[in-house]
């Protein structure tokens, strides 16, 4: 098992906690034994979480696509009193239509939390867990990883670097005590889509039903890969199916088809 063991000064942090699978990655820990510490932008989300699970969780809300907010998280922590040996990188987000009509700045600050976020953090993060050798990382991609994504583009890219970026970690830290686990969901009814600008009627339509798998599971088996030390985790035998093919299927056939079903493309 790699999953450290809870203690009463170590805790699990978890970013994007104040919805989805991070809701439920925090619960699941809090069965597990362990205390979280509850990162998001909206405080009050995390606060409503928090009362839920006690005096287990702490609450220190952040804008990650803020670096000096994400420079300043380590010691927030430590001032609880606090060792970080798990780190759950589960913030994203997604902007939504073709690239020539995108928003620069909303483009920049999807990369900002889908792809630098999860480097800052774990270059702040890493260091204590190999000294002490003890630790465990968690990057949350998709499996918009092991295809191009259009209508999605820069975040389809970055689940592409999030999964590299945790393959090339977990065989850094092979003999330091140190685990890190890259999961990748398929579509989740977390109210994700529709934050990015898409209904859930537009993406049932564009992915069938037995792809779509509820948030406590996806994290319930997350948290169970991370704690037998799988490299990458899939849920879902469908989506699983899905990613061996995105991955072999020549990209000249399987753009035109990606397009077209695309919500976020005429």
């Amino acid at each position: 098992m790699t999953l450290p063991s809870p203690g009463a000064d170590r805790a699990a942090v978890v970013t994007g906690a104040s919805s989805g699978i991070g809701v439920e990655f925090a619960r699941d820990l809090v069965a597990r034994g362990h205390q979280v510490v509850l990162v998001a932008r909206t405080e009050s989300k995390l606060a409503e979480l928090a009362e839920e699970l006690g005096d287990q969780a702490h609450v220190l809300p952040a804008d990650l696509s803020d670096r000096s907010a994400r420079a300043g998280l380590l010691d927030r922590i430590t001032a609880l009193g606090l060792v970080p040996d798990i780190l759950i990188n589960n913030a994203g987000l997604s902007t939504l239509g073709p690239v020539h009509r995108s928003d620069p700045d909303a483009e920049l600050r999807m990369v900002e939390v889908d792809v630098l976020a999860v480097v800052d953090l774990c270059s702040r993060f890493l260091p204590g867990m190999v000294e002490r050798g003890c630790g465990a990382v968690l990057n949350v991609a998709s499996t918009a990883a092991f295809q191009p994504l259009p209508g999605q583009a820069g975040y389809g890219a970055g689940k592409v670097f999030v999964l590299s970026y945790t393959q090339s970690l977990s065989a850094e830290l092979k003999g330091t005590g140190v685990s890190a686990t890259v999961l990748c969901p398929g579509p989740v009814d977390t109210g994700f889509g529709a934050a990015a600008g898409f209904t859930k009627e537009q993406a049932d339509e564009a992915l069938p039903a037995f792809m779509w798998i509820p948030a406590d599971r996806v994290a319930r088996t997350a948290l169970d890969g991370l704690d037998s030390g799988k490299l990458v985790v899939i849920p879902g035998v469908g989506n699983k199916v899905g990613a061996a093919f995105s991955k072999l299927a020549p990209r000249r056939l399987l753009l035109p088809i990606l397009a077209k079903q695309h919500p976020g493309l005429p």
